[in-house]
């Protein structure tokens, strides 16, 4: 399916301090994103300690192609998309398992973990010109894959920008992520978490670099955390939850404080907010001390510090995904329609940390960042909510001037807002939106900031 909108169409939608309110609600708008920014920019697809043995595969989507990612005999990773060459078939239908060779249900054409086909059933039915082997059929891989640090990305593009280039100053929260591990590297561990909610996919990442939403969306949590019993209060997970939702409800100044950081195509994060020693762990705790110890034996003493005072919140790649690189939390975003989006939540174990450190991560996920908890609930809330208003009628634009002509440019290829309420992160994904969507090209898309 296609969309009718023209380019101007899509460039008048944007503007300086405002966006219409068709970027979030106008179906033939998201047909266009599926082709233009899905359909071109890197996604993370997941990460490689997911299919640690060959045969091991996940599946999932890339806009609305699904693939399969699969570990290869000789350790490498390979996307190949999730579809027969003969009639079309899905050939796995599940998340995840370990296979030796894919198989169609359909009529039991056979492929090797590499996508090659390796039989047909009754191969003396085609003629030798239309054999398929011959005609080189099989599964066929996405055009473009990068492996960084354990992380699988794709393009459906061809052609484009590199992963590194696309990545821009943002690859270093990543290397923050696994940086914290004193063996160097970080695994997925728990299973994954997924839920859905009835909102534009945009919504999901303009709320995770939002600075002034935290006290009023989470006021609910903000109050139970204050009604907690600190004499009462649970080691741990449990309790750094609770700090959590209390500094959700700090005062506006300190929200003003806090530094909000843009990057070219749409990526950003927020950093210096948790100054909480435990959570950066470097605490008197015994836990953190040994952890601290272990890193030192790796890194040294002063690397070790660098690393650990890094104060990272959350990190937006766009068009897809948020992570907390201190907490090892990861979320990959999959729009389904307009209105509504799937989140796949993930969490990390740091190799070569305590284990203790990894079940705090776990009980972290499901107390904040989990579809059951007192904080990313709150949040489902709203995404419904202005999706459900954005239909209404009256004022067809929607306000992203807060903070507007005070952004600074911070001379490392960034901008940072000139206070971290400031809505520059929202500018800057919609600088790169209406950058990719307009461009005819994949090569005329890419590298706007705001």
């Amino acid at each position: 399916m296609g969309s009718s909108l023209c380019v101007d169409d899509i460039a008048g939608m944007v503007q300086d301090e405002r966006v219409h309110r068709d970027v979030y609600a106008s179906p033939d708008v998201f047909e266009l994103e599926m082709e233009r920014i899905f359909g071109r920019t890197w996604l993370l697809l997941g990460h490689d300690s997911q299919i640690p043995k060959p045969g091991d595969y996940f599946t999932t989507q890339m806009g609305r192609q699904p693939v399969i990612a699969v570990r290869q005999n000789d350790g490498s990773v390979r996307v190949l998309f999730n579809r027969c060459a003969h009639r079309g078939p899905m050939l796995c239908s599940l998340l995840k398992g370990s296979v030796s060779e894919f198989i169609c249900p359909y009529h039991g054409w056979v492929y090797g973990l590499d996508g090659k086909l390796t039989s047909v059933p009754m191969p003396a039915g085609y003629p030798p010109a239309q054999s398929p082997q011959a005609n080189g059929l099989g599964m066929i891989p996405v055009p473009r894959l990068e492996v960084y640090r354990g992380f699988i990305f794709a393009s459906l593009a061809a052609t484009g920008q590199s992963l590194k280039t696309f990545l821009g100053p943002v690859i270093s929260s990543i290397d923050d992520l696994v940086d914290r591990a004193p063996d160097g590297e970080v695994e997925i561990g728990g299973g994954i978490g997924r839920h859905v909610y009835n909102g534009n996919w945009k919504f999901m990442l303009e709320n995770h670099l939002d600075g002034l939403h935290p006290r009023y969306v989470h006021a609910s949590s903000v109050a139970a955390a204050n009604e907690q019993d600190d004499a009462r209060a649970t080691d741990g997970a449990g309790e750094v939850a609770v700090r959590q939702m209390r500094q959700n409800g700090a005062p506006n100044d300190l929200w003003e404080k806090i530094g909000l950081w843009t990057a070219p195509n749409g990526h950003g994060f927020l950093a210096d907010y948790h100054d909480d020693e435990k959570l950066v762990k470097l605490s008197d705790d015994p836990l953190h001390v040994e952890y601290r110890r272990r890193m030192e034996a790796r890194y040294g003493a002063e690397r070790t510090r660098e690393i650990l005072t890094i104060m990272r919140w959350n990190t937006i790649i766009f068009p897809n995904v948020s992570f907390m690189s201190q907490f090892g939390q990861l979320r990959i975003l999959r729009p389904v329609s307009v209105d509504r989006s799937v989140v796949e939540t993930y969490v990390f174990r740091l190799k070569g940390a305590p284990e203790e450190m990894f079940q705090l991560s776990i009980a972290f996920a499901n107390i904040v960042n989990g579809a059951g908890s007192p904080v990313l609930t709150d949040d489902l809330e709203v995404y419904e909510r202005m999706q459900t208003g954005l239909h209404t009628d009256g004022n067809p634009w929607i306000d992203y001037a807060r903070g507007y002509g005070r952004d600074v440019d911070t001379g490392d290829g960034m901008r940072r807002g000139g206070s971290g309420t400031s809505e520059i992160a929202v500018r800057n994904q919609f600088a790169a939106w209406r950058d990719y969507m307009t461009a005819e090209s994949v090569e005329d898309a890419g590298g706007t900031a705001q």
